[in-house]
């Protein structure tokens, strides 16, 4: 049985990406004892580890929370499958590997915005200090942190012809990715270690399990927060069919992401009060932005057939080739199952109106109709882009205060027409790079969406057919001072002493690329600052609640 004490300094919720390494960080400090509490169980299901193997844990609920969408009338109606990570290292254990952090002006941005200490030159060397890059220590990377970062172990001639028709489209061949303007097209480095997946539990848990003032739970189902007096006071846990009240004698942070974090407030009784009013519980303090705000990056996955080049469509559909396959990845630890689900990279704009770039391509040498379905029959590469600064807007709300019972999830993708006409701008581009010449050794034949697709009705509508989640929801906790924000700049709740949110939640807008480096950030970046006040003897002023309230708010 894993054992608990009756109280803790911080208390952890979620051991994904940000809980990892904000427990690594609070927990060096031996004055302090920290919990740190997962739904799911340890990452040690093998397919984890190999990096193909995201195909076995995305759905699985051993690894997934497995949620869904909403039906949404952007998609023609369709639901969702919403991954997220059920396990120690969350996501960063189901995930695609990519490392990236976005571009120089979305930092800039939330910084514009009134979030002091959030622009690019302030977070840059924070990103820095996790990284741990195979190029070692420079003016762009660090060198000595835990987060790994290398290049891909494998090359497929039909993404290097794609990355040479980009080049004859105006998208310029670059190294990397992550230097503030990520334009261009370039391989995909990836969070890998020797061509094994790097997650956080790795990264962050991995040799300090045995600090005596760490304590690492999985199988714990959070209920709420404790709230008296204006202040989080601890948690209640369901933990191995007992239900545990849990002290915080500083602060609860909230690291369960875009779903969980807002869930729980709301099931707290923190929140917007007709939702909460509707559902019978008890209005603690209103923050109407809970739960708004849910962005993410809709893909568009095009697919090609081909003729006369390799795809992982032909290997995989024969015994001798998994074969072949498997014994590649066990000797040298490299070939299709080292493979990230993308592997070629490209940032591009879809109109010269766009001041950067604001589509994001992932290349695959392969296709299939739906993620979860067997490859294609027949030779195919995958196109896909995605609207990298959507303007839709959509919500997560409980459906009661059962934390078993899953969430609404409602994206409302394509609801903003401006992002219906990126879209359409999105796949006509991807077919000028298709019809250049370095591709057209191999007659690359449009299948999905199909060239009938023509008119900017017909485009709007192919989008709505193929358009999927990429997996990276933001923004339901969102850091500001205006109406809807929920966490102020140094991610604290407002208007509740001692209650800290750390992770993709708070982005105010998402960030031109993959999310789970960023989120690692915004981890580093809270525990920087919590630790910051206890350098100053302050520990009594950490998330005060003392902040300005957003107006209209009624605690």
């Amino acid at each position: 049985m894993q054992k608990i004490l009756e109280s803790y300094d911080y208390l952890i919720v979620g051991a994904g990406p940000a809980g990892c390494l904000l427990a690594n960080r609070l927990s060096a400090d031996p004055s302090v004892q920290v919990l740190l509490l997962e739904a799911g169980g340890r990452d040690n299901y093998p397919w984890i580890h190999i990096p193909v193997g995201y195909l076995y844990c995305i759905g699985n609920p051993r690894t997934d929370w497995c949620y869904d969408t909403v039906a949404e009338p952007g998609l023609n109606g369709r639901s969702l499958k919403y991954p997220r990570g059920r396990v120690l290292g969350g996501s960063s254990s189901i995930n695609g590997m990519i490392y990236m952090r976005g571009q120089r002006q979305d930092y800039d941005g939330w910084a514009a915005a009134g979030n002091q200490g959030w622009a690019w030159n302030d977070v840059l060397p924070i990103f820095k200090r996790s990284e741990n890059h195979y190029g070692g220590e420079s003016a762009l990377h660090g060198g000595q942190g835990e987060w790994r970062v290398e290049q891909q172990r494998l090359k497929w001639d039909v993404l290097e012809s794609f990355r040479q028709a980009a080049a004859q489209t105006g998208i310029a061949s670059v190294e990397d990715f992550n230097g503030g303007d990520n334009e261009g097209c370039s391989y995909f480095q990836v969070n890998q270690r020797r061509g094994v997946r790097w997650n956080a539990s790795k990264a962050f848990l991995r040799g300090i399990e045995q600090r005596s003032n760490l304590h690492i739970v999985t199988g714990a189902d959070v209920q709420r927060v404790i709230l008296a007096e204006g202040r989080a006071q601890g948690l209640n846990v369901h933990l191995q069919g007992r239900e545990h009240s849990i002290k915080a004698r500083r602060e609860v942070i909230l690291c369960a992401g875009a779903i969980g974090s807002p869930a729980l407030l709301q099931r707290s009784g923190i929140g917007p009060r007709p939702l909460l009013t509707r559902l019978g519980i008890a209005v603690q303090h209103e923050l109407a932005g809970v739960g708004q705000n849910l962005q993410d990056h809709l893909q568009l996955r095009l697919v090609y057939k081909v003729s006369g080049v390799r795809t992982l469509n032909q290997i995989a559909s024969k015994l001798t080739g998994k074969m072949a396959m498997g014994l590649e990845y066990l000797l040298k630890r490299s070939g299709p199952l080292a493979m990230a689900p993308s592997q070629l990279g490209a940032f591009a704009r879809s109109s010269d109106e766009q001041t950067s770039a604001n589509l994001q391509y992932h290349v695959q040498p392969l296709s299939l109709e739906r993620f979860g379905e067997p490859l294609h029959d027949f030779p195919a590469f995958t196109a896909s882009v995605c609207n990298l600064r959507p303007f839709s807007r959509g919500k997560v709300e409980i459906n009661s205060l059962d934390s078993t019972a899953m969430p609404l999830i409602q994206p409302n993708y394509l609801s903003d027409e401006r992002d219906l006409q990126v879209a359409a701008e999105a796949i006509r581009l991807t077919r000028r790079i298709v019809a250049a010449p370095a591709l057209a050794a191999f007659r690359p034949e449009e299948y999905k969406p199909g060239p009938s697709y023509q008119t900017e009705q017909d485009l709007y509508r192919a989008a709505a057919e193929i358009g999927t989640t990429i997996f990276h929801p933001v923004g339901t906790c969102k850091m500001g001072q205006g109406t809807d924000a929920v966490v102020d700049d140094r991610l604290c709740v407002h208007g509740i002493a001692g209650l800290r949110v750390a992770d993709a939640s708070i982005m105010p807008s998402i960030v031109s690329g993959n999310t789970c480096s960023p989120v690692l950030m915004i981890a580093e970046k809270a525990a920087q600052m919590i630790m910051q006040v206890n350098s100053t003897a302050m520990v009594k002023e950490v998330c005060a609640g003392s902040v300005t309230q957003p107006e209209g708010q009624v605690s």
